[in-house]
């Protein structure tokens, strides 16, 4: 997933973060990736799973909570097989599943 953000993409690879630890209701959790914008804000949210793992709505629950910390727009779950990605509402706490992955 980071070669492809870097290969494919507009990012800075200066910009990606990767397996950061943060704090959820007073809880150590820890992303696998962030995508900053040119501002430095979270823009892309990743979870990354191994290949045998099925992608579930478990799994995107996982992320939108990382995400109640971090605000990022846009919400990517893979496990190098299956790519989901999703862009948060975040007055209403939910995302809408996109089409395609924002690439800038």
């Amino acid at each position: 997933m980071i070669l492809w953000l870097i290969q494919k993409t507009d990012f800075n690879r200066n910009n990606i973060q990767v397996e950061k630890l943060i704090k959820i209701n007073h809880l150590s959790r820890r992303f696998d990736i962030v995508v900053y914008d040119k501002n430095i804000q979270p823009y892309i949210l990743i979870e990354c799973k191994a290949p045998d793992i099925r992608i579930s709505q478990s799994t995107f629950d996982q992320i939108a909570v990382y995400n109640m910390t971090l605000s990022a727009p846009f919400l990517i779950v893979t496990n190098g097989l299956e790519t989901y990605c999703a862009i948060m509402d975040h007055k209403s706490k939910s995302y809408v599943f996109m089409d395609e992955i924002p690439v800038s």
